[in-house]
């Protein structure tokens, strides 16, 4: 059966989510690939998810809420994610799929220092998609699933920080890389997250480097 036509959306309308950094944060902006229909209105779509989500909260993103901020028949979005659970599901794994990888600055400690200052960068911006995101995992079953994802991807892709310097000698053999990469990016979660508390653009370097000393000294080795 053919889908009635979508609305038409301006191309200027500013609807997207508040861009940050993909760092170990959702982040995020999807990613504009070419293709077809199918695509132009899962981008649509998800836009709105996280307009919708950062403006008016967990409480406040229903299917019908984004179908009308997408421009786009909410049959369409019913038929395709089913819930506000199989968006927020979406739009995380959409952020999983951009092709980001860690700085390499030649150094251990101030590789942690610039994914420390991405996850920053994320979580003090104003009405921050990460924090609203984090919020709602506590929601919705998939939204949690699908943030376990994006971090299981994320912190994946982060242990050639260790790797690196491990090879470089800065660190004994070994070295548990998740284990060393949670130490380092925890406190700026905890901070934020659980604490609320201001910005401090001083706590990615010192936790950076309080976990590299740690790390160092074989605090993260895996025979501990």
């Amino acid at each position: 059966m053919e889908e009635p036509p979508e609305a038409t959306r301006n191309p200027d309308d500013s609807t997207a989510p508040p861009a940050g950094p993909p760092a170990l944060t959702p982040a995020l902006t999807p990613v504009r690939r070419p293709g077809g229909r199918s695509a132009r209105v899962r981008e649509q779509v998800l836009e709105a998810v996280g307009a919708q989500l950062v403006e008016h909260g967990y409480d406040g993103l229903t299917v019908d809420a984004v179908a009308a901020r997408a421009g786009v028949h909410r049959t369409t979005v019913y038929r395709r994610w089913t819930d506000v659970g199989g968006l927020l599901a979406d739009l995380l794994d959409a952020a999983k799929d951009e092709a980001w990888e860690p700085q390499d600055t030649g150094r251990l400690e101030s590789d942690l220092t610039a994914l420390n200052e991405e996850i920053h960068q994320a979580l003090s911006a104003d009405s921050s998609i990460t924090v609203a995101l984090i919020a709602a995992s506590f929601r919705s079953t998939e939204a949690a699933g699908a943030l376990q994802r994006f971090w299981e991807d994320r912190y994946g892709r982060s242990e050639v920080v260790v790797e690196r310097a491990v090879r470089r000698g800065e660190l004994p053999p070994h070295t548990d890389a998740r284990r060393l990469l949670l130490g380092a990016t925890a406190p700026l979660y905890h901070q934020f997250v659980v604490l609320r508390a201001p910005a401090d653009p001083r706590l990615p370097g010192q936790a950076a480097r309080a976990a590299a000393t740690a790390a160092a000294a074989g605090a993260f080795t895996r025979d501990r």
